[in-house]
């Protein structure tokens, strides 16, 4: 695994994990945003999910899964992080979210659901953009068009 903390792999992928870091630092807070947002598509609070996303956004390791994870737990009302096995190595993380409750097979499906509606809300963001591009990029190149006809047209009429 590139980037993964362990004797075989640190040295092998620590250039492509900070490449990685940088080139997901927007996507990764719009990620934050877009689950805020989109909290009471899971019966969240949009207020919980914004307290829970900037209180803990920055007490995981790495500096875009935090992002994520803490607005999930504020959208969803559970506590993720504490103790995790990766490969039989043990971590202890620091936990997202408040409360003491922890997540049941039911989050899991509004889980997926907060998913599909992040998903969703940045697609339409993107398609919006890419709208807004082509019609800012059309009308520069319409404008060039009109100014070089028009040159033209001015060089045609003093020959006359």
């Amino acid at each position: 695994m590139v980037g993964y903390r362990s004797e075989r792999y640190e040295q092998f992928g620590w250039a492509s994990a900070r490449v990685d870091d940088v080139v997901n630092l927007v996507p990764a807070r719009l990620t934050g945003l877009l689950t805020v947002a989109a909290a009471p598509v899971v019966r969240g609070s949009v207020r919980q999910t914004w307290e829970v996303w900037r209180r803990d956004r920055n007490r995981h390791p790495s500096p875009n899964a935090g992002q994520c994870e803490a607005s999930a737990a504020g959208a969803l009302g559970v506590r993720l992080g504490g103790t995790n096995s990766y490969g039989g190595q043990v971590e202890s993380r620091p936990v997202m979210g408040e409360g003491n409750r922890l997540p049941e097979v039911a989050d899991v499906r509004r889980a997926v659901t907060l998913g599909r509606s992040v998903g969703a809300m940045a697609a339409v963001l993107c398609a919006g953009a890419v709208a807004a591009v082509w019609v800012v990029a059309g009308r520069a190149s319409t404008r060039r068009r009109s100014r070089a006809s028009g040159a033209m047209v001015g060089t045609n009429r003093g020959t006359r």
